[in-house]
């Protein structure tokens, strides 16, 4: 028979794989990217990001050439103020990870990018969802099942199922 330590230990590691195997990556712009927007699409940076559940520990992948991405404050993303970011990055591939919940506002730093629609508010939940299945990568044209990652993605279901067979047979033994 297990001893009691060994039961806590296989309990609290099931609640901690439960709270982390859930994140996932989203690809801003789909195969295009981050890039400014014309005609039509101004607004679909938005729009895409309206249709998703983020949660703290997603995160979003940014492919961008000759730009930048400013992540700002409420009232500079307001006006497109790109002097004074919270967070500016250059390189051309960028991952933020969404480590709180609220809003994230995020801008071109490219003159008139901004203007013309490249920017995006993200909100992220308070409170975990139950997540049963990957998100539908046919929620926008900027979806794209190659790059809405869930390689870390296993359904918590599975895995309290699983500890709980093992810790079942450790009890019997």
């Amino acid at each position: 028979m297990a001893t009691l330590p060994s039961v806590w230990v296989l309990i609290v590691a099931s609640l901690l794989l439960q709270s982390t195997v859930s994140a996932f990556k989203f690809r801003v712009g789909g195969e295009k990217g981050w890039t400014e927007p014309h005609g039509d699409a101004a607004e679909n940076y938005n729009h895409w990001a309206s249709q998703i559940r983020f949660q703290v520990g997603d995160s979003l992948y940014f492919k961008y050439e000759n730009d930048s991405l400013l992540e700002v404050t409420k009232e500079d993303y307001k006006r497109c103020y790109t002097a004074n970011p919270l967070r500016k990055f250059a390189s051309g591939i960028t991952t933020v990870t969404l480590d709180r919940s609220g809003l994230f506002f995020f801008i071109s730093g490219e003159p008139g990018h901004c203007e013309a629609g490249q920017r995006l508010i993200v909100r992220v939940a308070s409170q975990p969802d139950q997540r049963g299945i990957a998100p539908s990568p046919a929620l926008s044209p900027y979806s794209d099942p190659a790059v809405v990652s869930s390689a870390a993605w296993v359904p918590a279901g599975a895995i309290t199922v699983a500890l709980s067979a093992v810790l079942c047979y450790f009890m019997l033994h």
